[in-house]
């Protein structure tokens, strides 16, 4: 883990002839948590206690983990239900998520627990896979397993992860006609019945969604919203087809990636990614105005990343990586409906077979390297063009209460760092700002934590709103 080097930050008078504006007042108390997912760290004993520290060092107090129905089941390759008492939490094999959990309650961090396929071939048709058809009914039975286990330490709960992808779900399309959302609707009814005959179904919290970002017609993808419509029964204009009843969901969950061009990229019209994370909210209001959903239902985004090299797809430099995290924080801390943000990996996806395989979404490189996201995770920093200079926005993941910040540029492409100006945060940890824009400059945050350690964040470039570095 990153060990931050006391920075010697030149000459105070500095501030005067870097051009400052004035400091505004810092932001009204939003306390957005972030849920951090890392699988393979977290549930692996022997690297979990490194892990978490790590956590605790970024400042991490919150974690999304994924329950895969058929990691715990009895038998799961076996075609033919065995003969258990489903709703029984002893019958299954919790594991390393009874560890971990216990672990994180501990510290008591919020966790978001997302009960997903695949699923044990028993809980399919004819047992022919572990994606098919799941059954509802054995899926309800499951998941009061699951909130008789849980639902005393863990009250946020989601059903489902991207089902709108057939890695998690199929079939997606029957004769060219979209078959998962109804299945999905299924499935969620009978998880959230399930929850509520666990006795312990008060105060809890139950997301719909968890869908991925972008449809792909051609490789049986449908685009999330209009899965949302076919969960909903609702046609492309947001009416009601068929009768189905309100959905009782309390949010929906989504994976808003973006691709290579990054968080301002704007896809098609039924596609959400980060940057157009409001048509998310205007689809809901539109369901809910048809009586589809409840009102004002929050958006979570319980799962994003922003994929650097050696990805050949859609992999960015490593410094543009910290940059463009930043920027869709903001991006999500701006819009008063998203209720969470998230960060998937702590580290890289190993390569196999000499290739890069999996998720390079990672703030370390695979091989435990810091990428400069590591520390842009901790003092994440965004600086946007305005007519007048620039406008800074930011955060100091690990404060508890008001704290101070200084922000540093660089004329020298960071070679030598200067003090530009002292900023307050809120309870939080937001802060905002203006100042000078210089061609050629970086920014980067500073702060001191009540222990006395130093931390920088990641150096970054100035952006204009439309995505482009300003020059």
């Amino acid at each position: 883990m990153r060990r931050a080097n006391r920075i010697a930050l030149m000459a105070a008078t500095t501030l005067l002839g870097a051009g400052v504006l004035g400091a505004t007042p810092a932001l009204a108390a939003h306390d957005e948590p972030v849920f951090f997912e890392a699988p393979n760290a977290l549930l692996t004993q022997a690297t979990r206690a490194e892990a978490i520290t790590q956590l605790q060092s970024l400042g991490v107090h919150a974690l999304r983990v994924i329950i895969f129905w058929r990691d715990v089941a009895p038998d799961p390759n076996h075609t033919h239900r065995p003969n258990f008492d489903q709703a029984n939490p002893a019958a299954y094999q919790w594991g390393a998520y009874d560890s971990l959990l216990a672990a994180a309650a501990a510290l008591h961090w919020k966790i978001l627990l997302t009960v997903s396929g695949p699923v044990p071939r028993w809980a399919t048709p004819h047992g022919e896979d572990i994606y098919s058809d799941p059954s509802a009914a054995d899926f309800g039975k499951f998941m009061e397993a699951v909130g008789r286990h849980f639902g005393k330490r863990v009250k946020l709960f989601s059903i489902w992860n991207e089902p709108n992808e057939p890695g998690f779900l199929r079939p997606q399309y029957v004769h060219g006609k979209l078959a998962s959302a109804a299945i999905y609707r299924g499935l969620f009814l009978a998880g959230y019945r399930g929850l509520q005959a666990s006795g312990n179904f008060s105060g809890m919290t139950v997301l719909m969604g968890e869908t991925s970002p972008t449809g792909v017609v051609s490789q049986g993808v449908p685009a999330p919203l209009a899965f949302l419509r076919g969960v909903l029964c609702l046609n492309s204009n947001y009416r009601p087809v068929g009768h189905c009843a309100l959905l009782p969901a309390d949010g929906y969950a989504q994976h808003p990636y973006s691709n290579s061009r990054g968080p301002f990229w704007v896809p098609p019209a039924d596609d959400v990614t980060i940057a157009t994370i409001g048509r998310l909210v205007s689809a809901l209001n539109r369901a809910a105005a048809v009586h589809a959903i409840r009102p004002g239902l929050p958006v979570y985004i319980t799962e994003f990343g922003v994929q650097s090299v050696p990805n050949p797809f859609t992999g960015v430099s490593l410094a543009q990586q910290a940059e463009y995290l930043a920027i869709s924080e903001h991006i999500a801390w701006d819009n008063p409906r998203v209720a969470s943000f998230g960060q998937y990996l702590l580290r890289d996806d190993r390569p196999a077979g000499g290739r890069v395989v999996g998720f390079q979404t990672g703030l370390e490189t695979y091989k435990g390297v810091d990428k400069p996201a590591y520390d842009g995770f901790r003092l994440p920093l965004t600086v946007t063009r305005t007519p007048t200079g620039v406008s800074f926005w930011g955060l100091v993941r690990p404060a508890h209460g008001a704290t101070h910040v200084v922000v540093q540029y660089s004329s020298n492409a960071g070679r030598s760092w200067f003090a530009l100006a002292h900023e307050q945060t809120d309870g939080a940890g937001a802060w905002t700002g203006t100042g000078r824009f210089a061609a050629s400059r970086l920014w980067r945050a500073s702060w001191v934590s009540p222990t006395g350690q130093d931390f920088t964040g990641a150096p970054t470039r100035a952006y204009s709103t439309s995505g482009r570095v300003a020059a």
